[in-house]
């Protein structure tokens, strides 16, 4: 996390995140390593369909055609988290973590990373093996971390 927060400062780049199914875990992850306020933003936890809507301006249709755990809406959520941050990193994670809600479609473990830095986007279908939801969430953090640390370097 440390080698994260240096690069993140080094580059001048400053970092916002948006999350469902990790809860906040991802935000609380950065800003618990010193040095973190010079680079860390902002931070939501848009838990449900409401909030993503409300807050980060998710098209409801979107939601409805798609669902709240897609391709589709974790991009809607990284590209509208950029324009309310202004941060140069954006993240946007959205998911099942379990241990219930799963569906043969989109099962338990199936989660969207979305990262934007500039204009580039990349949208990320993981599917953690674990059906414990503290596990799936940890694995969603630390894919997360991987892919910011990737994008940054």
């Amino acid at each position: 996390m440390k080698s994260l927060i240096k690069i993140l400062a080094k580059k001048k780049l400053r970092i916002s995140v948006v999350e469902s199914c990790t809860g906040g875990l991802l935000a609380s992850k950065i800003t618990s390593t010193s040095g973190a306020s010079k680079v860390f933003n902002l931070g939501f936890v848009t838990y449900s369909n409401h909030a993503k809507i409300k807050i980060l301006k998710v098209n409801k249709n979107i939601i409805q055609k798609y669902g709240a755990v897609s391709h589709e809406c974790c991009l809607m959520m990284v590209n509208n988290l950029s324009k309310i941050s202004k941060a140069n990193i954006n993240v946007s994670i959205t998911g099942i973590a379990g241990p219930k809600g799963g569906t043969k479609s989109k099962p338990v473990g199936l989660v969207y990373i979305g990262i934007k830095k500039g204009n580039k986007i990349s949208v990320n279908k993981c599917l953690f093996k674990s059906k414990k939801r503290s596990s799936i969430q940890k694995a969603s953090v630390n894919k997360a971390l991987n892919l910011i640390l990737r994008t940054v370097k």
